[in-house]
């Protein structure tokens, strides 16, 4: 299980699932939420795959010689760019509604949307400062309840998160039951 700190305090675990063909061999990941030790939801059927090359996106951003490098010095504020025509303020970088068509869409949703916020770094009503840009990973939750929660991560913590998530999967592909989970971030 892989935990995250969320904003209101809870800790969100994220547990990939094998999901098996006809004949029993695991083939791809299904996402399970919980939050607090109760279950969540379950989100993502065959999610593997995409998450493998958003990982790698994310990989390829934090190079240094990345055209990520050359906007954005500080390699937290590096993520992938969005997708050719995407003019959406705040660009998905994933979003899981549900585990198959077939479900109710109050079984679960997850979502990472990428947000830039700017904060002024000097003394107020001063022109000796400047603006500090910074972009971050937003994960929202929402539950079968329709409740929801929120974490904000550096591209570090988002790379990190993917790494541990896709390592999980593997496991769970291979056969072997989820990890207790670890101390939420």
């Amino acid at each position: 299980m892989l935990g995250l700190r969320c904003l209101d305090g809870s800790a969100l675990a994220v547990v990939p699932i094998a999901s098996l063909d006809r004949g029993g061999t695991p083939f791809e990941v299904t996402l399970e939420l919980w939050r607090d030790g109760d279950s969540f939801g379950a989100v993502g059927e065959r999610c593997g795959y995409f998450l493998a090359g958003l990982a790698a996106r994310v990989a390829a951003a934090r190079a240094e010689g990345s055209p990520q490098a050359a906007r954005w010095p500080d390699p937290d504020d590096r993520f992938p760019d969005p997708v050719p025509g995407d003019t959406a303020r705040e660009p998905e970088l994933f979003a899981f509604r549900y585990r198959d068509r077939g479900d109710v869409l109050s079984t679960g949703e997850l979502r990472c949307s990428l947000r830039t916020s700017s904060m002024w770094v000097g003394r107020q009503r001063s022109a000796a400062g400047r603006w500090r840009v910074a972009r971050r990973a937003v994960i929202e939750a929402w539950g079968s309840s329709g409740r929801g929660v929120r974490a904000v991560l550096t591209s570090a913590e988002l790379a990190r998160f993917l790494a541990d998530l896709l390592a999980e999967a593997d496991r769970a592909r291979a056969g072997h039951p989820p990890r207790p989970a670890p101390p939420a971030r």
